[in-house]
C-alpha cells in the first residue's frame, strides 16, 4: 500500500496567497485572456490579499508599424487604463528619465524606492511625482521573453522584448517583505501570461496589417488550407494613380516612397470608413473589396465612398501644393460580380486574395480611363445594383472589353461644377 503519510503534500500557509494567484494566472493565460482584462484582475486580486497597492503599471514592446509597445496603469481609486506608444527614432525625455528605462538600459534586476525616507528629490522626476500624491514606495522589475543570446537593438543591455512593471504604495510605511516575495514569486507566471495575450495580439495586428482586416480575422479563426475558397458576390474598386510613373522618373525615391505613402493611405481610409476592405497593393494602387450584405448594398457602399474620396484627395493635393510638394490624381473602376475569395498559392507561400472573371473584368474597365477621358468609370452591374443611388450617374457608352464576350455599358458619376 501506498504510504498517505509520506505522498501527501504539506500546506504551507505563507505559500498560499502565491499558489491561488499563479493557478489563476496559468488559467486565464490558457484561456487567452487580453493584457487589460488580465492586469486589472490581477491588481484586485492584489489588494484582496492585503498588498497595500496604490498604483501599478506595465509597459509591453510589441511590433506594429505605428506604436512600439503599449502600456497599462492602474490605480486603486480609479481603476485601469490603457495607452499606446508610437514608434520613434529618438526616445522621448520623459521615458528617458523614467525608472523603467533604467532597467531596461542599465545593469539593474529591479528597483526598490521607500519614498517616505528620502529627504531629496528622486533622479527620476516620477518618482518624486508620486510622493506629492502621497506614495511611500516603489518597486519596479521586469521579465525578459528574449533568449539570453538574442541580440538587442539600439544597445541595449536589458531584454528589449518583454514587460516592464511598477508597483507603488501608499501605505504608512510602504510595502512589507512578504508583499514583494509574494510579486517575486508569481512575476514568472504574470510574465508568461502577458506573453500569451501579447501573441494574440502581436498576430491580429499583424494579419490585419498585411492582409486587410477581413482576411486577416479569416486566416486568425482558422482558414488557412490551400484552396479554401468562399464563392461571393461584391463590388471589386480599383484605384490608381494617374501619372504617378512620370513622377517617379523625375522625383527621388525617398520623396516617391512618402507621396505614394499619403495617397495611399487616404484611399485606405475611404475604403475602411465606407465598409470595404483592401485586398491588396498594386504598384502605385490598390484593390479593394466591398461586401457589406447583399450586391445592392455593396454597390451602393462603393459608390457613397466615391465622393468621399475625391474630397480627400483634394485635400491632400491642397495640403501638398501649400507645402511646395509635387501632387498626382488618381482614376478609379468599380465592377461587380461573382468572386472567389480565399487561399491561393503554393503549399509554403499563400495568398488571401480573390480570382474571378470580375475581379478580370475590372482591370480591363481600368484600362479605359484615358481612350474615355474619364477618372471614374463604373460598369453597368454596378449601377444597376446601386439603384436608387444617391450620386448620378451618366453613361459614357457601350464597348467590347477584351476577354468579354458582351458589351458592357460604362458609367461615370456627374459632378455640378462649384
Amino acid at each position: 500500500m501506498l504510504d498517505m503519510d509520506k505522498n501527501m503534500t504539506s500546506f504551507d500557509p505563507a505559500t498560499a496567497p502565491a499558489t491561488s494567484l499563479i493557478d489563476w494566472l496559468v488559467t486565464k493565460g490558457l484561456e487567452g485572456a487580453g493584457q487589460e482584462e488580465l492586469l486589472e484582475e490581477f491588481c484586485t486580486r492584489l489588494v484582496e490579499m492585503g498588498v497595500p497597492l496604490m498604483r501599478f503599471h506595465a509597459a509591453q514592446s510589441t511590433l506594429h508599424p505605428v506604436y512600439g509597445g503599449t502600456g497599462y496603469s492602474w490605480y486603486h481609486d480609479k481603476g485601469g487604463e490603457s495607452e499606446k506608444f508610437e514608434n520613434t527614432d529618438t526616445p522621448s525625455e520623459q521615458w528617458q528619465s523614467s525608472p523603467l528605462y533604467a532597467l531596461l538600459h542599465e545593469d539593474l534586476g529591479e528597483i526598490r524606492a521607500k519614498l517616505y525616507e528620502q529627504n531629496e528629490s528622486s533622479r527620476f522626476p516620477l518618482l518624486n511625482d508620486l510622493r506629492e500624491v502621497g506614495a511611500t514606495e516603489y518597486y519596479a522589475t521586469g521579465v525578459s521573453f528574449e533568449s539570453s543570446g538574442q541580440v538587442r537593438p539600439n544597445g541595449a543591455q536589458k531584454a528589449t522584448d518583454g514587460v516592464l512593471m511598477s508597483w507603488t504604495s501608499n501605505a504608512p510605511k510602504g510595502f512589507e517583505d512578504t508583499d514583494l516575495s509574494l510579486i517575486r514569486e508569481v512575476l514568472p507566471h504574470l510574465g508568461l501570461a502577458l506573453k500569451s495575450a501579447k501573441n494574440q495580439t502581436l498576430a491580429r495586428d499583424l494579419l490585419r496589417v498585411y492582409l486587410g482586416r477581413d482576411a486577416g480575422r479569416r486566416v486568425l479563426s482558422g482558414e488557412i488550407r490551400r484552396g479554401s475558397l468562399q464563392q461571393i458576390d461584391a463590388v471589386i474598386w480599383n484605384f490608381d494613380l494617374e501619372g504617378f510613373t512620370n513622377l517617379s522618373e523625375e522625383l527621388p525615391g525617398l520623396d516617391i516612397i512618402e507621396m505614394l505613402n499619403d495617397y495611399l493611405a487616404v484611399a485606405v481610409r475611404v475604403v475602411h470608413d465606407s465598409g470595404g476592405n483592401i485586398l491588396k497593393f498594386m504598384g502605385d494602387g490598390l484593390m479593394a473589396m466591398f461586401d457589406v450584405g447583399e450586391i445592392d448594398a455593396d454597390a451602393r457602399a462603393a459608390l457613397s465612398a466615391v465622393p468621399l474620396l475625391q474630397t480627400r484627395m483634394a485635400e491632400l493635393n491642397a495640403q501638398r501644393q501649400a507645402a511646395g510638394q509635387p501632387v498626382a490624381n488618381f482614376t478609379l473602376a468599380l465592377h461587380s460580380g461573382e468572386i472567389l475569395y480565399g487561399n491561393i498559392g503554393s503549399e509554403t507561400r499563400l495568398d488571401f486574395t480573390v480570382i474571378g472573371p470580375a475581379v478580370n473584368q475590372a482591370a480591363r474597365i481600368a484600362g479605359m480611363h484615358r481612350s474615355l477621358g474619364q477618372r471614374i468609370l463604373i460598369s453597368d452591374d454596378v449601377a444597376s445594383a446601386a439603384q436608387p443611388c444617391a450620386q448620378e450617374l451618366v453613361s459614357v457608352g457601350r464597348y467590347m472589353l477584351r476577354g468579354v464576350s458582351e458589351p458592357k455599358e460604362l458609367f461615370t458619376i456627374y459632378t455640378p461644377a462649384s
